[in-house]
C-alpha cells in the first residue's frame, strides 16, 4: 500500500493541501492546481497524484504510476547493495619456531585473502616458555609484513594481547596492489 513507511511520499487522498503546484507525467509544470482537481485528472489517465516536495509552499505533485516508480526504486537499492564490496576479516594463526614451508603456505593464504580486498588479521600464539622469545614471534610478523607489502599494508606494529602477538593488514587500492613489485621496479628505472 502506498504510504505505509514513514518517508514514503503522500498519494492521492493522503495528500492533505488544498492546493498543489502540479506537475504531469511528462515532467511539464501546469500550475497551482485544486488537490481534488488534480486527483482527478490523475485518475482518468489511470496514473497517481505524488506528493514529490512537501515542504514546498504549495506543495509540488506529479502525475505518475506510482507502483512503477517504487519499483524502480526498489530495483536501484538492489543493484546499489549487489555492488557494494563487503570487507571481511580472515585470521591466519602461526607459531614463533614455524617451519619456512609453513609459512609460505599461509603467507600466500594472506596474499589471496589481501588481493580479494580482505583485511587479514595475522596472530602468533605463544605456550609456556615461548612468552620470554617474543622477539620470535616480532621476526615472524615482520617477515609476513615484508612479504606481503606489495599488496596490503600493517596498519600498527606487531603488539601483544595476551598469549597472542597480532597484526593486522588492509589491502592496498586496487590501483597500486595491481602492479607486481617487478613491474613497480620498471617502472621506477625509466
Amino acid at each position: 500500500m502506498p504510504g505505509n513507511e514513514e518517508n514514503a511520499p503522500r498519494v492521492n487522498s493522503e495528500i492533505t493541501s488544498s492546493q498543489v503546484l502540479l506537475v504531469d507525467e511528462n515532467g511539464v509544470k501546469v500550475g497551482i492546481t485544486n488537490t481534488i482537481e488534480a486527483i482527478r485528472m490523475a485518475q482518468e489517465q489511470s496514473l497517481d497524484l505524488v506528493e514529490v516536495a512537501p515542504m514546498a509552499s504549495p506543495p509540488v505533485c506529479r502525475i505518475m504510476d506510482y507502483g512503477k516508480y517504487r519499483y524502480q526504486l526498489q530495483k536501484k537499492e538492489k543493484d546499489a547493495r549487489k555492488k557494494q564490496k563487503v570487507q571481511a576479516l580472515k585470521e591466519i594463526k602461526m607459531r614463533p619456531k614455524i617451519d619456512d614451508h609453513d609459512f609460505d603456505f599461509k603467507t600466500k593464504a594472506v596474499r589471496n585473502f589481501l588481493e580479494s580486498g580482505h583485511r587479514v588479521k595475522v596472530s602468533v600464539f605463544f605456550r609456556g616458555r615461548e612468552m620470554s622469545f617474543l622477539e620470535k614471534g616480532e621476526e615472524v610478523l615482520n617477515r609476513v609484513i615484508t612479504e606481503c607489502e606489495d599488496v596490503g599494508k600493517s596498519e600498527s606494529k606487531p603488539m601483544m594481547e595476551g598469549r597472542y602477538m597480532r597484526i593486522l593488514l588492509t589491502p592496498l587500492t586496487s590501483s597500486t596492489a595491481k602492479t607486481s613489485p617487478a613491474a613497480r621496479d620498471i617502472q621506477q628505472g625509466e
